[in-house]
């Protein structure tokens, strides 16, 4: 697996997969750590690669650290827009989103580039700091696995 291809396949899916509510606008999404936010904002964030899942090369596996933040602006309205995208289903549903990225059963998921993909948990729902500045998120675990020869 290509990694930056994954990272912004990853992005990509979030981008098409989430809707926000009227008055709140976009989610800015990159597969990269931006050096600063536009909030509502998710990106990819630390990469762990664990090689030689099966034998010969066959698979390899990447644990990806996503964030996803939000305005701090107004405490309550940032954190209701962030249980909107943590939430399991709806619109603003990031793991709807991934679920729509794993493709049907039997296809590649993210478009042909892993085998497939799962948002694992959510986790570390706080504030972060990013670029100086403060804002209320939260961390999502994601496993990909796909082919180590490529």
């Amino acid at each position: 697996m290509q990694i930056s291809s994954i990272r912004d396949a990853i992005a990509d899916a979030v981008r098409a997969g989430i809707t926000l509510p009227d008055g709140i606008g976009k989610l800015t999404c990159t597969g990269f750590v931006p050096d600063s936010v536009v909030t509502p904002c998710f990106f990819v964030g630390e990469v762990d690669v664990n090689f030689d899942q099966t034998m010969g090369r066959g698979t390899d596996e990447l644990l990806i650290t996503c964030r996803v933040l939000a305005s701090r602006a107004d405490d309550r309205s940032g954190q209701r827009i962030l249980d909107l995208m943590l939430s399991g289903a709806g619109p603003a549903s990031l793991k709807a989103a991934f679920t729509a990225a794993r493709g049907a059963p039997g296809e590649l998921a993210l478009g042909g580039l892993a085998d497939d993909i799962h948002l694992q948990r959510v986790q570390g729902y706080r504030w972060y700091e990013h670029a100086g500045s403060s804002f209320v998120g939260a961390e999502l675990a994601v496993r990909v696995i796909g082919d180590g020869r490529t």
